[in-house]
């Protein structure tokens, strides 16, 4: 499958960047052990900054004016740095302290604070580059509220940088999500982290913490899940190598 898929729907230049993102931080940040030991992995510092400010960065450059960030590990330390670092983004905290909900119960547990209108999903220890056009301003002119309940940012797996795994998605020759990776298998498209979302696609969903996995399945099965091709540089930070191999590569840029 070509890795230059992009979406056949006609982009729209103008559209309008969803107004708010809701940010995963909550998570424990194992595979990051032992930096994660005594601060919580958002605030792991790639490149002399922490994870969490190189998102907020590309936020403040896509335009987004609100953000929802759910808490849970050393959730006191990441509310201290939102208060003394962002002061340009309206930030509301979802705060998971009594029980860790994953990505998907997390997204319930934060749906009145989220809103009705598509919204911006970035995963806190997310790191990327733009590529010829900022990617979210890329994703927002792609999106189709008619046609999608989630539209995914992805990038080939052959460019996904420290990425171990073996890929996450199939795509149809127009950008639809047609298959997710079977065991033992490859897929050609790593997820990046970055997605926008309808709020109709949080429904019908279990008590307790669950993954995200359940939304994306329920909208694949509907024909309502695509993905856009990143363009630029992406890199998963999931462990302390992971760290000097990301900031060698942003070091020669």
């Amino acid at each position: 499958m070509s890795q230059g898929i992009t979406l056949s729907l006609r982009p729209q230049p103008d559209a309008p960047v969803p107004e708010t993102a809701m940010i995963m931080a909550a998570g424990l940040g194992k595979r990051m052990r032992p930096l994660t030991a005594t601060r919580p992995k958002p605030l792991v510092e790639v490149a002399r900054k922490p994870l969490i400010d190189h998102v907020f960065d590309r936020l403040r450059a896509a335009g987004v004016k609100r953000a929802v960030v759910n808490v849970h590990y050393l959730a006191d330390q990441l509310e201290a740095h939102l208060r003394a670092r962002v002061k340009d983004i309206d930030v509301q905290v979802s705060d998971e302290r009594a029980q860790l909900l994953e990505t998907g119960g997390g997204l319930v547990h934060a749906r009145a604070l989220i809103g009705n209108e598509p919204f911006l999903c970035v995963n806190s220890d997310n790191l990327w580059v733009d590529g010829p056009t900022d990617a979210i301003r890329a994703l927002a002119a792609q999106w189709d509220d008619t046609r999608m309940d989630a539209l995914l940012l992805v990038v080939p797996l052959a460019r996904a940088h420290n990425h171990t795994g073996s890929g996450d998605f199939r795509l149809d020759p127009f950008g639809r999500v047609i298959e997710r990776r079977k065991p033992g298998r490859m897929a050609p498209f790593v997820y990046t982290g970055v997605q926008i979302l309808s709020p109709r696609v949080i429904r019908d969903w279990p008590e307790g913490p669950f993954s995200t996995n359940l939304f994306w399945d329920r909208a694949m099965e509907e024909g309502r899940l695509w993905a856009m091709v990143h363009q630029g540089l992406w890199f998963d930070v999931g462990s302390p190598p992971a760290i000097a191999a990301t900031e060698a590569v942003l070091a020669e840029m």
